[in-house]
């Protein structure tokens, strides 16, 4: 058998509870046991010292945009970018991650509608060689009129798992002040006022026929099997409205009236990891901290840092006061469910042996061996004691 070990001496985080010193047995592709009676022909590797837990699921991951475009205007080539992400999440201990792609041709950079698409093309071509499985997540600006055509041709090709609505029309959401939007393009895209001034009347501008292109999208996006997000939801009347298109998942609700919202009516929330890390919003909205402790948290996500989930998790069961299967749930079983995945996200028999083996180096949890249906990814040095 190609893929047959026997991982034992851990700390194993399953769905209710953690076990200590137990052993978890792979065959080919998926977990076979759990403390099983017999492993024999299988490859025993100790992970004594280690936390078990499954491979984290990243449901919203720009960092592919800053590997194709590191700096404004400096391009990498797409499968060089692929190649790079995908070694950087499987260290990170990210088994399955949705490479968020932006298609706002009012953005600059990598954030227009043909590159975006090239570069999800690119995620689907560099898969055959992949460390993780690696899918697209689509974000479309619903003031953009060019992107649905775009984004049609992708979802019926089969391109896309995951589409989100984002809407950054300054004066809400993610930019409750105008001004913060000026900011952005002037610090992000280097832009002179006339510049800004002239996107930001496009804007302003394009943000009628919005819900019937995203009522659209959202048709296409049920007809395929392809689940929905909404992005920087910042009042209860938004849920409403993208919970009648279908939406499954609020991402980065603002507030905290917004995320019991989204929680009523049945739509999973997501917050940032690096958030935690950091003890604070980047725009000022709700830290996810605070969501944690209100117990309006679904998911983390690694957002712009995906290095980040992995400490932001292990940080949880004393920042937060819960348990660590909880915490782990937040970056496995919670996103696999939030997206229909249902054959990974929990240390259970028959599931995807997705696994992580974490080790502690001073304060800091590392990702020290990882497997991806059973397939070892990642076997750092220091996961023997070096």
């Amino acid at each position: 058998m190609k893929n047959h070990f026997y991982l034992t001496g851990a700390q194993i985080v399953l769905p209710n509870e953690t076990l200590n010193d137990a052993a978890v047995l792979i065959e080919e592709s998926v977990i076979a046991a759990i403390d099983p009676a017999s492993h024999q022909g299988a490859t025993e590797i100790s992970l004594k010292g280690c936390i078990l837990m499954p491979g984290m699921i990243d449901l919203h991951c720009d960092a592919l945009e800053k590997e194709a475009e590191p700096r404004p205007g400096v391009h990498f080539p797409f499968d060089f970018a692929c190649a790079q992400a995908d070694k950087r999440n499987a260290a990170a201990g990210i088994t399955t991650v949705f490479h968020a792609l932006s298609f706002a041709n009012a953005e600059l950079g990598v954030r227009n509608n043909t590159t975006a698409a090239e570069l999800a093309r690119a995620i689907h071509a560099w898969q055959a060689h992949a460390l993780i499985d690696n899918r697209v997540h689509a974000r479309y600006e619903i003031t953009d009129i060019t992107a649905p055509p775009v984004l049609h041709e992708l979802i019926a090709n089969g391109e896309v798992h995951l589409l989100s609505f984002m809407d950054h029309t300054p004066g809400q959401g993610q930019f409750k002040e105008v001004d913060a939007y000026r900011n952005y393009l002037a610090r992000t895209y280097k832009k002179d006022a006339a510049e800004i001034e002239a996107l930001l009347a496009d804007k302003l501008a394009q943000g009628e026929g919005a819900f019937e292109r995203m009522a659209s999208l959202s048709a296409a996006a049920h007809a395929a099997g392809v689940p929905l997000a909404s992005h920087d939801d910042d009042r209860p009347e938004k849920i409403g409205i993208v919970k009648g298109l279908g939406v499954a998942v609020s991402e980065f609700p603002i507030n905290l009236e917004t995320a019991q919202a989204a929680r009523a009516v049945g739509l999973a929330t997501l917050f940032g990891a690096p958030n935690i890390l950091r003890g604070k919003s980047q725009s000022g909205s709700m830290r996810a901290l605070d969501a944690v402790l209100a117990d309006v948290a679904d998911c983390l996500c690694g957002d712009y840092s995906p290095a980040a989930l992995l400490p932001a998790v292990l940080r949880l069961p004393e920042l937060a006061g819960i348990p660590l299967h909880e915490a782990v749930a937040l970056v496995t079983r919670n996103p696999a469910r939030a997206v229909g995945l249902s054959d990974r996200g929990e240390i259970m028999v028959g599931k995807r042996a997705d696994l992580v083996a974490v080790r502690t180096l001073g304060h800091l949890p590392q990702a020290a061996r990882v497997w991806s249906a059973g397939v070892p990814t990642l076997a750092l040095a220091f996961s023997h004691g070096r």
